[in-house]
């Protein structure tokens, strides 16, 4: 650094503005001391920067406990953080432990940025925390994602996923296929778009029926024994998520109801659950392992280089053929 402001004619303080994207400079100084660095090659210290910024090679974790796919983002979050030099940070949010407390949390350890898992917080408020801290949010879309702002995301094309559980199961020859929406969890508003127009699309906009719901075991319980009640049950039933799936499977199983004899059953995610044999669950398979590779891989950019490297990173989802799921007895 000093040579770079020798040779250009200024304090060493003001090449570290310059270096860190601070203003104080003209426009002319500025270019002529990038250029200068770049001749010589110079790069700052990452760790060095960082500490003179009261933060540190940590990333913060928010996390639902309760969310059986956070727990196996996590399990992968951490090799990938220590293959780059960075540490993890874990703090949980839970009914009486609201997203900002959580967040300050990690921010009272000085993290030098944080990967969120699926908040429900609005947009406003993590564009805000962004202005604090590079911030990315995993499993979640968010609209006007740009350059100017340290706030990037990681998802799964939950589009994608629910046409291909749809086009599966109509694929079978179900038509009444009924979807338990997830409610304000995380996805929910782009899967049940998606189970709209991807039923519209197979000419079964008559057949749609949304049950409330949310993504746990509870919801989907109740959602089957609304189901239950009615004078028909549907040949299919494509849940929000997997834990959804496990509480409609639970309630069907006591009735006797015979899945998927009498009604195929689709759950999304694709957690370790569903791999069990006694539960077997057709689902779609998201990445953990991926998401969570971009989500520190983002993090670590926008914190090392800033907001150019923000970004919303978009996966593929797969369709999880298991036992669950069988062609309609009709």
């Amino acid at each position: 650094m000093a040579d770079v402001a020798e040779r250009a004619g200024v304090s060493r303080t003001l090449v570290s503005f310059i270096l860190d994207g601070k203003p104080g400079a003209s426009d002319e100084t500025r270019q002529r001391v990038l250029a200068i660095a770049d001749e010589i090659g110079y790069r700052p210290d990452a760790a060095a920067r960082l500490l003179a910024q009261g933060r540190s090679r940590t990333l913060g974790v928010m996390l639902d406990v309760r969310q059986l796919f956070q727990a196996e983002l996590v399990t992968h979050l951490y090799p990938a953080a220590e293959h780059l030099g960075y540490e993890v940070l874990l703090s949980a949010n839970l009914p009486d432990r609201t997203e900002p407390t959580v967040v300050e949390s990690l921010l009272s350890h000085r993290c030098g940025a944080l990967v969120l898992l699926g908040p429900t917080s609005d947009a406003a408020y993590l564009r805000q925390l962004a202005d604090r801290v590079p911030v990315v949010v995993a499993g979640r879309r968010l609209a006007g994602v740009n350059t100017e702002c340290p706030l990037a995301t990681v998802r799964t094309n939950d589009t994608k996923g629910i046409r291909q559980a749809i086009d599966y199961l109509v694929g079978l020859g179900h038509r009444r296929i009924h979807h338990v929406d997830g409610g304000t969890d995380p996805g929910s508003a782009d899967r049940l778009r998606a189970y709209r127009s991807a039923m519209r699309a197979h000419g079964l906009g008559d057949e749609i029926v949304v049950i409330p719901g949310a993504h746990n075991e509870e919801a989907g319980a109740a959602a089957a024994r609304t189901m239950l009640a009615e004078s028909e049950l549907p040949t299919a039933v494509l849940a929000g998520n997997d834990r959804c799936a496990l509480g409609v499977l639970d309630v069907f199983t006591r009735a006797g109801v015979d899945v998927p004899g009498q009604v195929s059953l689709m759950g999304y995610d694709d957690s370790r659950l569903s791999e069990n044999p006694r539960i077997d669950l057709t689902t779609i398979h998201q990445d953990a392992r991926e998401i969570a590779r971009h989500a520190v891989d983002l993090a670590v950019h926008m914190l090392v280089d800033g907001p150019s490297r923000a970004a919303d990173v978009v996966l593929e989802p797969t369709l999880v053929v298991r036992g669950t799921t069988a062609p309609p007895r009709d």
